[in-house]
């Protein structure tokens, strides 16, 4: 076989391998929290928020610029895990292939 031909064969199952990588990253999450706990962020690992939770005790309306802070915070935090995952699982698909333009 060509060596055109096995790139292109290898290329497929790469992007077939990152298509099963990107769909369980949807799936996978990871949580944050910040100010003790009266705020938690859950993250998927494709970069969205699934869901922001408050203490209902956390919610005074003398406290509402903290808890803004605190929701930036742990959504930031969040994210940050989640690309930190993403990398690290896209990077599994593409070690030792060396396509410009690829990633």
């Amino acid at each position: 076989m060509s060596s055109i031909g096995k790139l292109m064969k290898q290329a497929a199952r790469i992007q077939r391998q990152m298509e099963e990588v990107q769909t369980a990253l949807g799936n996978r999450t990871v949580e944050a929290t910040s100010g003790g706990g009266a705020v938690k962020v859950v993250a998927r690992c494709d970069g969205s928020l699934a869901s922001i939770k408050i203490d209902p005790q956390a919610a005074t309306p003398a406290d509402i610029q903290l808890l803004e802070d605190m929701l930036i915070t742990a959504a930031n935090n969040a994210l940050a895990q989640a690309k930190e995952i993403s990398n690290t699982e896209m990077g599994k698909v593409t070690s030792g292939l060396s396509i410009p333009g690829l990633m």
